[in-house]
C-alpha cells in the first residue's frame, strides 16, 4: 500500500461510475481506491455513514455485484481497495431499530443499541416544536428539543438520527462487520474509533479477523500518540496535515493574529457540555454514587472540558484523566476521580471515555474553530491555532519520527471532513507574508460591508479570499453553517431569524458592489502565485515524506472547495484525464489557473513512491535558506519553496542546497540537478530528484 485516492461514492457516483475511472487513476499511480462507506446507507445519502443495512453492500451504489465488479477491476489492475468502515453507529430508522421499537427489551436487537432502559421506553425526539407527546408501549414521541436534554440512548455527537452500537458484544460485532470483511479488502479505514467502548479491544478483535491495513480516524494532540496497545498502523492523517501545512506558514506573523484561543476553547466546550449534550453529561451523572445528581453533572462536564486530549484511554491514559481532574474544582469532582480509578474498566469509567471525545470535537472543532478566526488556516480538523505554525526543525523531527514509530499510517492534506480544502488554506498561509496589507484591507472592506458579529465578519473575509472566485450561492451555504457552528449571534437549535437573513444578503450584496469586487479580485491576484507555491510544496512533500499519501477526490487539480458538502462537488475526470495524457507526452504545464502544474507533481510524485526509504533531512546554505524545506529518502530528494512572498523581493541570492554524492536529475522537468537554487527551481518552485544510476 504505497497511496491511496479517496472516492465519494454517492447516488451520482457509483461503483459503476468508480470503474470508470479505474484507468485514469492506475495512470496517475495510485496505489488503492480508498472508497468511501460501501454498505447500505440511508437512501440519497451523499457520504454513507448513516448505514442501515451493515449485511449488504449498498444498493443505490449499485448492490453487491457492483461492489464485485470494482474489486475484480481494480485487483486486474494491480491496484487494491480501502473501505471505510462505521463501527460506533447506524442510522435511525433501520429494520433492527424497529424491531426494538416494535417488542422493546424482548427485541433480539435489544441489546445491539446503547440504550438506557431505565424508564422502560426509547425517547424519540422527532415531534414539532411544541407537540404533544405520543405514549406507544416501547416508545415515545417528544419534541425535538428535548433530545439534547432528555434522550436515553447513545448517539454519534448530537445527531439523534445515528444511534450509537454496542460493538464491544461480540454478537454485535459479528452482525455488523461479518459481510464488510468478507469483501476481504486491502485496507479498513474505521471511523469514529473514540465513541467505542473499548477502542483497544475493538482493533484486536479486528485485527484477529484481518490481515488489513487498518488506519483509523484519531485526532491527536500535537503531542499526543496512539496508544501503544492498538494493533493498527497509524491514522488517518490529521497529524500530518498539522505539520506539513505549518511549516508554509510564517511564524513571525503571529503577533498579528494572536487571540486567547484558550479561552474560546474552553468556553465553546463548556456550551457544549451543557447544551447539546447534557443529556449524555447527565446519564454519566447518574452513574456517579453518594454524590447530588446536579453536582455529579458539574463535576462530569467540567473535567471533559478541561481535558487536553479527545479521551483518555483507561487504564493507559491516566496522564491525561491526571490532567482534566487537577484542572477541575468542582466539590464532586474528588468522588468522580475516586471512583473512575476504582473501576477504569466498569460503566463509568468507560461512558466517561465515550463522551468526553464528544465534548471536545463539538467544542473545539464545532464551535470553537468557527469563533476564534484569527487566522482560519489554522483551524482545520487536528489542528492546533495556538501554535502558529510549525517550524521546519519540528517538521523534520515529527516526519523522523513518523517513518520510525508508524510508517505505514496514512497522510493527507484534504479530507470529506476538512474545513477548507488544501488549495484554500496555501493561499490563506500567504496573508501570514503580508499581515499589515490584509488587515488594512479586511478594515476597509468591513467599512463597506462588516457584518454585524466580529469573528464571523473575520471568517467570511478570510473564506472569500480563499475560495474565490466564489458564488453567492456557495458563499451563503458555508456562512449559514459557520454562523450556526458558532453559536454565538444564531445557532441550529436556536435560531435568530433577522441575523440569519442577514448572513443570508450579505454574498449577494457584497458581490453586488463591482467596486469592493475590483479590490477583492487585485488582493487575490497579488497573492494566487504564491498561494500556487505553497499548494505545490505541501502536496510535494506529503506525496514523498513518510506515510502513506491520500489524495482526496479531485484534488490533483487546483481545488478551493470550502466545509462539507462544498467539498463532494462532483469531480471532472475527463478533463483531468485528457491533461494528464499531455502530461505523459511530455507537457511540462505552466504554473497558472488550470491546475495542471500540480497533477504534474501529483503524478510524478507517486511514480516515485516505491523507491522512498529512511528520512534525511536537508538544509540549504546562503542567505535565503530559510526558504527550503528539503529531506531525502533512499535515492529521491524533495525540496519545496516555502514563504514565496517574502523570496519574490529577494530571490535566492546565490543561495544553495548541497546534494549528496553522485548526479541527480529532476524527474518533474527532466533536467540535471545542480545545488543552485536559482537554477534547480527555476521553472517550479519545487523540485524531485532522483539519482541517476
Amino acid at each position: 500500500m504505497h497511496s491511496t485516492y479517496r472516492v465519494q461514492f454517492t447516488p451520482g457516483f457509483t461503483f459503476h461510475d468508480g470503474v470508470r475511472v479505474l484507468n485514469y487513476l492506475r495512470r496517475l499511480g495510485v496505489g488503492a481506491l480508498y472508497a468511501s462507506p460501501m454498505l447500505d446507507a440511508r437512501e440519497g445519502s451523499t457520504h454513507g455513514y448513516d448505514v442501515v443495512d451493515p449485511t449488504r453492500a449498498r444498493q443505490e451504489l449499485g448492490g453487491d455485484q457492483g461492489r464485485a465488479v470494482l474489486q475484480e477491476e481494480l485487483r486486474r489492475r494491480g491496484m487494491g481497495l480501502v473501505v471505510d468502515i462505521v463501527p460506533n453507529h447506524m442510522a435511525v430508522p433501520n429494520p433492527w431499530w424497529d424491531d426494538v421499537l416494535a417488542h422493546g427489551r424482548k427485541s433480539q436487537y435489544a441489546a445491539f443499541f446503547d440504550i438506557d432502559w431505565s424508564e422502560g421506553k426509547v425517547l424519540l425526539p422527532v415531534l414539532p416544536e411544541d407537540a404533544a407527546d405520543e405514549e406507544h408501549e416501547h416508545y415515545r414521541k417528544v419534541d425535538w428539543r428535548r433530545g439534547n436534554t432528555e434522550l436515553n440512548y447513545r448517539r454519534f455527537f448530537d445527531i439523534t438520527e445515528l444511534a450509537a452500537l454496542r460493538v464491544e458484544e461480540q454478537e454485535v460485532f459479528d452482525a455488523t462487520h461479518d459481510e464488510v470483511l468478507s469483501w476481504q479488502a486491502d485496507g479498513l479505514r474505521v471511523d469514529h474509533p473514540d465513541g467505542l467502548a473499548d477502542p483497544g479491544g475493538y482493533f484486536r478483535r479486528l485485527r484477529e479477523r484481518t490481515g488489513a491495513w487498518i488506519v483509523v480516524e484519531k485526532i491527536l494532540g500535537p503531542d499526543e500518540e496512539l496508544p501503544q496497545s492498538w494493533p493498527v498502523d497509524g491514522t488517518t492523517g490529521y497529524d500530518a496535515l498539522r505539520e506539513i501545512c505549518g511549516v508554509f506558514i510564517d511564524r513571525a506573523a503571529e503577533s498579528y493574529f494572536r487571540g486567547d484561543f484558550h479561552t474560546v476553547e474552553h468556553d465553546s466546550r463548556e456550551l457544549v457540555a451543557n447544551t447539546i449534550l447534557a443529556a449524555e453529561v447527565g446519564r454519566i451523572a447518574r452513574l456517579v454514587k453518594d454524590v447530588d445528581h446536579t453536582e455529579a453533572c458539574v463535576a462530569v462536564a467540567e473535567v471533559m472540558v478541561n481535558f487536553p486530549v479527545y479521551r483518555s484511554y483507561l487504564p493507559e491514559g491516566w496522564s491525561h484523566w491526571e490532567q482534566a481532574v487537577a484542572r477541575s474544582s468542582s466539590p464532586a469532582v474528588r468522588a468522580l476521580d475516586e471512583q473512575v480509578r476504582a473501576d477504569p474498566h466498569g460503566e463509568l469509567a468507560t461512558r466517561f471515555q465515550q463522551t468526553s471525545g464528544m465534548v471536545v470535537a463539538k467544542g473545539t472543532e464545532d464551535t470553537a474553530f468557527y469563533r476564534y478566526t484569527n487566522f482560519v488556516a489554522l483551524n482545520e480538523v487536528g489542528g492546533a491555532p495556538d501554535r502558529f505554525g510549525v517550524s521546519v526543525d519540528e517538521f523534520h523531527y515529527r516526519a523522523a519520527h513518523r517513518e520510525s514509530a508508524f510508517p505505514r499510517s496514512m497522510t493527507t492534506l484534504s479530507t470529506h471532513d476538512t474545513k477548507r480544502s488544501e488549495d484554500v488554506r496555501a493561499r490563506l498561509a500567504v496573508l501570514a507574508e503580508i499581515p499589515e496589507d490584509y488587515r488594512a484591507a479586511e478594515w476597509r472592506w468591513s467599512e463597506k460591508h462588516g457584518l454585524p458579529e466580529p469573528t464571523l465578519n473575520e471568517l467570511a473575509w478570510q473564506s472569500l479570499l480563499g475560495a474565490w472566485p466564489i458564488s453567492a450561492e456557495r458563499l451563503e451555504r458555508y456562512l449559514e453553517k459557520a454562523s450556526r457552528e458558532a453559536k454565538i449571534a444564531t445557532s441550529w437549535v436556536d435560531r435568530n431569524e433577522r441575523f440569519d437573513e442577514v448572513v443570508q444578503a450579505w454574498p449577494v450584496d457584497l458581490l453586488a458592489d463591482s467596486a469592493v469586487v475590483q479590490e477583492i479580485s487585485a488582493f487575490v491576484d497579488r497573492i494566487t502565485p504564491a498561494g500556487w507555491s505553497n499548494s505545490l510544496g505541501q502536496k510535494l512533500v506529503q506525496l514523498t515524506a513518510p506515510g502513506v499519501p491520500d489524495v482526496y477526490q479531485g484534488t490533483e487539480l487546483w481545488d478551493f472547495s470550502l466545509v462539507d458538502p462544498d467539498n463532494r462537488r462532483p469531480v471532472d475526470y475527463e478533463l483531468r484525464s485528457e491533461l494528464l495524457g499531455r502530461i505523459e507526452s511530455g507537457w511540462l504545464p505552466e504554473v497558472d489557473s488550470t491546475g495542471a502544474a500540480k497533477l504534474l507533481v501529483v503524478q510524478r510524485a507517486l511514480s516515485v513512491r516505491a523507491s522512498l526509504s529512511g528520512y534525511r533531512p536537508m538544509f540549504a546554505e546562503g542567505p535565503s535558506a530559510a526558504h527550503v524545506l528539503a529531506f531525502q529518502r533512499g535515492d529521491v530528494v524533495t525540496v519545496a519553496t516555502r514563504l514565496p512572498m517574502g523570496l519574490s523581493h529577494s530571490g535566492w541570492r546565490d543561495s544553495v542546497l548541497p546534494l549528496p554524492p553522485g548526479e541527480w536529475t529532476d524527474v518533474l522537468t527532466g533536467r540535471p540537478a545542480v545545488a543552485e537554487l536559482s537554477h534547480l527551481l527555476e521553472v517550479y518552485p519545487v523540485a524531485l530528484l532522483t539519482r541517476n544510476r
